[in-house]
Formats: structure tokens, C-alpha cells, sequence
């Protein structure tokens, strides 16, 4: 643990506030017990629905909508549905670069960004298409492309981009998002070299999954110094689950009961069943629960036992309301300005954390902190804006020929 006075690396969002975020099941695995499955809480639409209704009413600022090729719910059709049904909260809806036409992307999210009202985040993953097993570096390359396909669309008059993988020349008018000075955020998380150069070069908030503190400090680093390689300044925030109790007996005790009927061969098919199972993330929190104690715990606080029965971000934070906000202070010292919440089961989690912590942090949303969100709804071609004559004359052909 780094016991010294903490040194913040460089940031955008200086104000010393965070941005709470939640995390919704569309990709099923919410549980009371971990290792097993759960029927009564199967990612449907309802059970998703209630997740992000409850954290809409807690007071969370925005909520991780994950995506996967598994049974349960995808990304953009449940945002769109939400999305007149939630009051204030924001998604971060994870797109997975390559599905969908980059100008057709655009166009997807823009119209959801104008239902939300400019209340969109996007999480940018770098993964393998469902179904196939692909290069690593053509996948970067395809990332890429998309990262600059749509800030083109968001940004200019026009897409112009002459590409390796693709070249597209046309009005950018039908994809205007209804977010300002860049369009919606774009998260990215990843810590192999490509992975870390794309964020460093296109996107706005890195994400990290739980590990030591030196380990967290050093790869905001590495990843603040990428960035200004580039003369870019990026923001930070970190992937987590957590258990807060009363008393830090009662938070341990929860997490021994999260584990009371764990199956090791149920935890093995769940975790493998998901697309990053093998990835160089989930490794690493592989190899970190390594030098975890008898209990689980590589730190006082950080229990790793949840990554024995789950891909993906595999430890939580444990203890009781002080001790939990005594330690996100620690990381937002270091520079996090943005943490992504999750606990077992998610309803029950997000109250307790929502009653016992979320009032006693300073909250911020970043894409409004970092002026993205407008006030009043902005003139745009999807709103009342004029079409610009790129726009005009499609229209106009288009009339002729009916």
C-alpha cells in the first residue's frame, strides 16, 4: 500500500470530486451465492430494468451497461428503453468496435444521446467479433478507425476517412449527437500496449480493474505519460465491487457467506462462457489473487475472492462506511475520478451502498464537468437545426426521384 503522501498524476477533471457509477446485468450473473446459478435473478428485462430504476432513485450518477454474446440484454435497444423510464442517471453503454457500420454507430448512438438528452457515455471495448477469433492487431487497427470514424461524425461537416479497414466519404448531418465539444465520453479500459496506446491517443477515461495500490498508481503513469505523448490529458476511474456493513466483521462475514455455497465447477463454466475470460486483464487479477491471504485479501480492504467464480473485474472492496470512503478519498487522491460499482446481489448492494456511502462523497457527472452535456438542448440537425447543404441536397434528390 502506498503509505507515503499520496502523488496525483495529471488530470483532466480537476475539481476533487468523483462520479459513482453502478452496474447492470444484461449479461446474467447476478447472484446471492457466488459459483452458482442464480434463476431468480436472470439478466430478463425486468430484473435489468429494476437495477437501473434502483440506481436511478439512489443517486447514482451513471451505470455500466456491459455487452456480451450471452443470454440476456443488448446494450443499445435496452438503453433506448430505459431511457424514458430513468430520471436523471446516465448510461455508459459498452460497444464492442466492428458490430455495427461506424456511420450507422454513430447514428445509433446519436439518437440515443438525444433521447437521454445528452445524459450518454460510451464504454469502447476492444474485443474479439462474437464468433471469431481474431488478430490482435487488426482488431486494434479496427478500433481505431471506428475511435476516428465517429469523432469525425460527432465533430465536422463531414466523414472523410480513408482508412486500412475503412474508407467513407459522406455528410455527417443524420449522426450529430445532442452532447457538445466532442460528443459523448468515451471510456476505454484494457493494459496491453494497444490497448493502452488507443485509449491514450482517443479516449477520455481509462478504466482500471481493482489491484494493489502501487499497482493502480503505476499504471496511471504509465497511461498519464501515453496521453501527453499524444498532448492529450485523460481522466481515470476504476472498475469495483464492493460490501459495506456496519461493522467490518459483518462486511467479512458477507463475503465468506457469498462464498458459503461455492461450486468450483459451476464457477469454472460461468467464468469461461464469457468473451474475456482468457484476456490479459482477467490474468492479471488472476495472478494478483496469487499472493492473496488464507482469506483471500491482498490488501486490508481488497478481497479478490469474487475473481474465483467471475471474468472480468474480480475483487471487491470490503468494510464498513468509513473504512469504504477512507479508501475511495485514498484513490481519488491518486487521480480516480470516476468509480463503477457492483455488489452481489445488485439491488440489494446499490441500496446499501446508496444509504450507507454515496451521501458522503462529493459527486460529479463528467460529461457535464467536462461541458459535454449542454444545459438547454442544442440546435442540431436531430433537434431544430438546419441541415447543411450536404443535407439539403440529398434531400432534394431524394424528393425528385419520389
Amino acid at each position: 500500500m502506498i503509505t507515503s503522501e499520496i502523488k496525483q498524476v495529471t488530470i483532466r477533471s480537476q475539481k476533487r470530486a468523483v462520479e459513482i457509477a453502478w452496474f447492470d446485468d444484461l449479461c446474467g450473473g447476478d447472484t446471492a451465492f457466488l459459483g452458482n446459478i442464480d434463476p431468480e435473478r436472470r439478466s430478463s428485462y425486468a430484473h435489468c430494468r429494476d437495477i437501473i430504476k434502483t440506481a436511478d432513485e439512489q443517486g447514482y450518477q451513471n451505470i455500466l451497461l456491459p455487452t456480451s454474446y450471452l443470454v440476456g440484454q443488448e446494450v443499445i435497444p435496452f438503453a433506448s428503453a430505459m431511457a424514458p423510464q430513468v430520471k436523471q442517471i446516465n448510461m455508459l453503454a459498452a460497444i464492442r468496435t466492428g458490430e455495427i457500420h461506424p456511420p450507422m454507430l454513430a447514428r445509433h448512438i446519436a439518437t440515443l444521446d438525444h433521447i437521454l438528452e445528452g445524459r450518454l457515455t460510451i464504454n469502447i471495448i476492444n474485443s474479439d467479433l462474437p464468433g471469431l477469433k481474431e488478430d490482435h492487431e487488426m482488431r486494434y487497427k479496427r478500433c481505431e478507425e471506428v475511435i476516428q470514424i465517429l469523432k469525425q461524425a460527432w465533430t465536422q461537416d463531414e466523414i472523410d476517412f480513408q482508412g486500412e479497414i475503412y474508407q467513407i466519404k459522406m455528410p455527417a448531418d443524420p449522426v450529430k449527437p445532442y452532447q457538445q465539444n466532442g460528443g459523448p465520453l468515451l471510456y476505454f479500459g484494457g493494459i496491453s500496449p494497444g490497448s493502452k496506446e488507443i485509449c491514450a491517443k482517443y479516449c477520455d477515461v481509462f478504466l482500471m480493474w481493482p489491484e494493489p495500490e502501487e499497482s493502480i498508481f503505476a499504471t496511471m503513469q504509465d497511461m498519464s505519460h501515453r496521453a501527453a505523448n499524444h498532448g492529450r490529458v485523460i481522466d481515470f476511474g476504476l472498475r469495483v465491487h464492493v460490501i459495506v456493513r456496519e461493522t467490518e466483521e459483518e462486511a467479512k462475514g458477507y463475503a465468506k457467506q457469498l462464498m458459503s455455497k461455492f461450486d468450483a465447477n459451476t464457477a469454472a463454466m460461468l467464468k469461461g462462457r464469457t468473451q474475456d475470460s482468457q484476456s490479459a486483464g482477467v490474468l492479471r487479477q488472476d495472478e494478483f489473487r496469487k499472493s492473496a491471504d488464507d482469506d483471500d485479501f491482498i490488501e486490508p480492504m481488497m478481497w479478490t475472492g469474487i475473481g474465483r467464480a467471475r471474468s472480468g473485474c474480480g475483487a471487491a472492496l470490503v468494510g464498513t462506511p468509513q473504512q469504504i470512503l477512507e479508501k475511495l478519498n485514498r484513490y481519488m487522491d491518486m487521480g480516480i475520478r470516476s468509480f463503477v460499482l457492483s455488489g452481489y446481489p445488485l439491488i440489494e448492494e446499490c441500496e446499501k451502498f446508496g444509504q450507507l456511502v454515496l451521501p458522503h462523497l462529493q459527486t460529479i457527472k463528467l460529461s457535464v464537468e467536462q461541458g459535454r452535456t449542454p444545459a438547454t438542448p442544442p440546435v442540431t440537425p436531430l433537434t431544430n437545426g438546419e441541415l447543411n447543404i450536404w443535407g439539403n441536397l440529398s434531400m432534394e434528390k431524394n424528393s425528385k426521384k419520389n
